[in-house]
């Protein structure tokens, strides 16, 4: 069944606002049981971007804003859902769900951190389970919802194929060369598309020297942080390229592998950093976790490239 991006568009917006409504009952809900005030981080978010803007805002109208710009985020990530799933996007609840979830999280604490409201980096573990849960509850419901009314009767895409996406994401979120080394290392001249022309020896030698110099300049006190502009878009691009050049060779939905490595590298970069600074904590040196995560990013690697 063919489907508009217009058509798309509205319905994944649809989606989205029963996704929000679920978000806000769960929140409300923990406020209620657990008995602790409600964030005013919302507020605080409208509040800075005003004074940016130079407009006087009024308290009366701050509280009202917040909610409203809540509202609009999760309206809007799920119009952007609807929209991919009209051009062919189509993922199991199970993963495009907590997918919608982090792409909620991300629209919602991206600001907060950017304007400096509060530093994710600096939460507990509890702050995060407060801030995930609902945000898982938001894209399970509008991933649910969207499926219901974007119905496609055309056969699911292979689990494996998910899973090989996901990895390589995840390998470039760790280390950015990772993904795309594992796919020149694993590849041939007479393959489709990208891995084509990145496979072969001499590709393969000139991809695994730079991985490996990424692993020594990841060690070094210099090296700008990950979740810094410099240091993730490389790793989103590479993440979502990689997922989806491995796809194509297989045979397999080049976009919905991009996607789905777009979104595993973001993830890895943001959950690495935390893994990182726990093991810092634990062992006193930041090396046991930096070897670590070098040894995951290359086991990530070689289980999403790896020939079927």
């Amino acid at each position: 069944m063919s489907t508009s991006p217009w058509s798309g568009l509205l319905r994944g917006a649809a989606a989205g606002a029963a996704g929000t409504a679920a978000l806000n009952a769960v929140t409300t809900l923990d406020v209620a049981v657990r008995d602790r005030p409600a964030s005013d981080a919302p507020e605080q978010v409208v509040a800075a971007l005003a004074d940016r803007a130079g407009v006087d805002v009024p308290d009366g109208r701050l509280a009202a804003l917040a909610p409203l710009a809540g509202t609009a985020t999760g309206v809007g990530v799920g119009a952007a859902a609807g929209a991919l799933r009209a051009a062919g996007v189509r993922l199991p609840t199970v993963v495009g769900g907590p997918l919608l979830g982090i792409a909620a999280m991300l629209a919602s604490d991206g600001p907060i951190a950017a304007l400096g409201i509060s530093d994710p980096r600096r939460w507990t573990a509890q702050d995060w389970v407060t801030d995930a849960v609902p945000h898982l509850v938001y894209g399970v419901t509008t991933h649910a919802t969207l499926v219901a009314a974007l119905p496609d009767a055309g056969p699911a895409p292979r689990v494996g194929a998910l899973l090989r996406a996901a990895a390589l994401g995840a390998a470039s979120g760790s280390r950015s060369t990772a993904g795309a080394a594992a796919v020149a290392l694993t590849s041939s001249r007479g393959d489709r598309g990208v891995a084509a022309r990145v496979g072969g020896r001499g590709a393969g030698v000139v991809a695994g020297l730079l991985a490996a110099g990424e692993a020594v300049a990841d060690k070094l006190p210099s090296t700008p942080s990950r979740t810094d502009g410099p240091g993730l878009v490389p790793r989103a691009v590479l993440g979502a390229g990689s997922a989806a050049a491995v796809a194509h060779r297989e045979g397999d939905d080049a976009t919905l592998a991009g996607v789905i490595g777009l979104g595993a590298a973001l993830g890895a970069s943001v959950l690495g950093v935390r893994a990182r600074a726990a093991a810092s904590r634990r062992f006193g040196s930041d090396l046991p976790g930096a070897l670590a995560e070098d040894a995951l990013a290359a086991l990530l690697g070689w289980l999403g490239a790896r020939r079927r």
